[in-house]
């Protein structure tokens, strides 16, 4: 049977790292998007290749601009043949108090987090839909829902607006591809690493598993989804807190 092919963006670190390593494990090929770290990518790129045997494919390119985004795509095909999922990870944060925070930095927030993934889902629809079983998730997060932080402001809308675009996708890939979303809470990631420690305890005190996730229990959820074991799931968003209360 041929391989299966997955295009990751923003792959290359945090929980898009994890995602490429567990489509990896599963013997995906696997398109690995990355914006700027050269050498962090091509580490990933040869772990994976020398540990999994993976075919991987590095595209150094930014989601929010269209020519890139379809180069994206373009280079992806030509490896590979096809795409049979998706997973529209890159993402952005450009925390700070609401009456600090710019217009360049609300567009640049949503311009990655949001119209990024509608770019590449347009560019992939041809593949797509004449893929078997296959699939697009989007990772949203909690404060699209009901994690509200004014410091974040740009970002918890363009999260909120990846869940409606999951919807409406859902209805234009039907009934050929299943669009789902994954909502994560706190995570372990680099990004994360850098809070204040008391503002982090207080975070974990509101989760009923008393942790934040660990990237790979993200991952897991996202090749779920893709997987033929998902293949009645579509148009939904799978949140992945810990269960958090007191938000």
């Amino acid at each position: 049977m041929d391989k299966r092919t997955v295009i990751v963006t923003g792959g290359s670190r945090g929980i898009g790292e994890a995602i490429s390593t567990r489509f990896a494990k599963e013997g995906y090929n696997v398109v690995i998007n990355y914006v700027s770290n050269d050498e962090r990518a091509s580490k990933l790129k040869k772990d994976l290749e020398e540990k999994y045997n993976a075919d991987i494919l590095l595209v150094k390119a930014d989601v929010s601009n269209e020519d890139d985004a379809k180069r994206l795509i373009d280079e992806a095909v030509n490896k590979f043949g096809t795409i049979d999922c998706l997973v529209n990870n890159a993402g952005i944060a450009i925390d700070k108090p609401f009456l600090d925070k710019t217009k360049d930095d609300f567009m640049k927030t949503l311009s990655t987090n949001l119209v990024g993934p509608f770019l590449t889902s347009k560019f992939a629809y041809n593949y797509l839909i004449n893929a078997s079983n296959a699939a697009i998730v989007n990772i949203s997060s909690t404060n699209g829902i009901d994690t509200l932080y004014p410091e974040s402001i740009d970002y918890d809308a363009s999260k909120a607006g990846v869940i409606s675009l999951t919807k409406n996708l859902a209805n234009v890939y039907a009934p050929n591809v299943r669009v789902n979303s994954v909502a994560p809470g706190w995570v372990e990631t680099e990004m994360n690493s850098e809070l204040d420690k008391d503002f982090m305890k207080e975070e974990e005190d509101k989760i009923l598993l008393g942790r934040f996730a660990k990237p790979e229990e993200i991952a897991k959820v996202v090749y779920f989804l893709c997987s033929s074991e998902a293949s009645y799931i579509n148009g939904e968003v799978i949140i992945v807190d810990g269960g958090a209360y007191g938000s």
